[in-house]
C-alpha cells in the first residue's frame, strides 16, 4: 500500500474547493507577496473608497471615539484582530498616547511577521506605548486575555473584514466574540455600507484591471506551490453584485472546456465550458442590519462613526449580556 499523500492546509482547501459542486477557492489564499502587492494598487484606485472613508473616521473623528470607548479614564485592553500594519489604528494609538489615556495595546494577527514589523516601527513612533502583540487565532488569544478579566477590553476589528465572510460564518464570528467579551467590554467594528450600485461595482469591478490580475494571482500561486498547470488566458473574472442581499461576488469563469492538474494532489480537474468558481464575498450593510446582528449577539450599537459620505461606518457595540 502507498503511503497517504501529505497535503498542506492550501492542497487541503483547494481540493475540497475544486471537488465541490459548484466549485470555490478560499479568499484567505489571495495574499502571497504578489497579491498583497496587488491589493495595495486596489486600495490606492481612486474608484476603491473603502479606504479613505475609514481613514477620514479616524483622522476626523479621534476624539468622539475616544469619548465613546472610554468616557472615564479607566484603564483598558485595546484588543486589535487583525491588525496588520496598523494603518489606520496608529491614528488613534497617536492619540491616546497624547492624552494620556490609561490604556495597553494587543494587536492579534496570524502574521508573525506583521506583528514584529508593528510592534517595532511603534516602538519608534510611540515609545510610551503599552504594546504586547499575540501571534495565532484571534479567539485562542482573546480566551488567554480573559485571565485578567477586571480590565475593560475595547476589541477592533476593522476594514469591513466581516464583509468577507457567509452568513454562517458571521454568525459563528460573533458568537466567539460575545463568548470572549465581558458585560462592559465594548467592540468596534467596520462596515461597508449600501450604496449605488454603481459606486460598488467600480470598485470592485474596476477599469484598471487590479481586480481581474487579483483573481488570477490566486491561480498562479497553485501554479508555483501545488504544481498546477492552470492557463490564465482560459480564465474571465466576473463580479456581480446583489442590492437586495448587499452581497458582491466575485467569480473566475472557464471560457472553454479543459482539464486542469494539481500535481500536488496527484489529480486533475474538469472545468465546463463557462463553468464559475467562485472566489469571494464582500457583502454591504445597513444600519437595521447591524442593529439586529448586535442585539442577536448579546450587544447594543452604542455609536456609530461614518465618513462624510455616508459610505462607510465604524459601529461601536457595547456587551449587555
Amino acid at each position: 500500500m502507498e503511503p497517504k499523500l501529505l497535503l498542506s492546509q492550501l492542497a487541503t482547501d483547494t481540493l475540497q474547493g475544486l471537488s465541490s459542486n459548484p466549485k470555490y477557492l478560499l479568499s484567505k489564499y489571495f495574499y502571497d507577496d504578489e497579491g498583497s502587492r496587488i491589493f495595495q494598487d486596489i486600495m490606492n484606485m481612486p474608484e476603491y473608497y473603502l479606504t479613505d472613508c475609514e481613514h477620514e473616521i479616524f483622522s476626523l473623528q479621534t476624539e468622539e471615539i475616544t469619548k465613546a470607548i472610554c468616557p472615564e479614564n479607566k484603564l483598558f485592553n485595546m484588543v486589535e484582530l487583525g491588525s496588520g500594519d496598523g494603518l489606520k489604528t496608529r491614528i488613534l494609538l497617536k492619540y491616546l498616547v497624547e492624552k494620556a489615556i490609561n490604556f495597553q495595546y494587543t494587536p492579534i494577527d496570524i502574521s508573525a511577521k506583521a506583528n514584529h514589523e508593528l510592534v517595532q516601527s511603534l516602538k519608534t513612533e510611540l515609545p510610551a506605548l503599552q504594546v504586547e502583540a499575540k501571534t495565532g487565532d484571534y479567539f485562542q488569544k482573546l480566551k488567554n486575555l480573559n485571565g485578567h478579566a477586571s480590565i475593560q477590553k475595547i476589541i477592533l476589528f476593522l476594514g469591513s473584514n466581516i464583509g468577507n465572510f457567509s452568513d454562517e460564518e458571521t454568525t459563528k464570528f460573533l458568537n466567539q466574540l460575545s463568548a470572549y467579551s465581558n458585560v462592559g467590554d465594548k467592540v468596534l467594528i467596520g462596515f461597508d455600507l449600501k450604496k449605488s450600485p454603481a459606486i460598488i461595482m467600480d470598485a470592485y469591478n474596476d477599469p484598471h484591471g487590479h481586480t481581474r490580475r487579483f483573481n488570477l494571482n490566486h491561480l498562479v500561486r497553485l501554479n508555483r506551490e501545488l504544481d498546477a498547470d492552470f492557463n490564465l488566458q482560459k480564465f474571465e473574472q466576473q463580479t456581480t453584485y446583489n442590492p437586495q442581499s448587499g452581497e458582491v461576488k466575485s467569480f473566475l469563469i472557464s471560457n472553454g472546456e479543459q482539464t486542469v492538474q494539481i500535481g500536488a494532489l496527484e489529480k486533475e480537474f474538469v472545468f465546463e465550458k463557462w463553468e464559475a468558481v467562485f472566489m469571494e464575498r464582500s457583502r454591504k450593510y445597513d444600519f437595521q442590519t447591524i442593529d439586529k446582528l448586535a442585539l442577536n449577539h448579546g450587544f447594543k450599537v452604542v455609536q456609530n462613526f461614518t465618513d462624510s459620505r455616508n459610505y462607510f461606518v465604524d459601529s461601536l457595540w457595547e456587551k449587555i449580556t
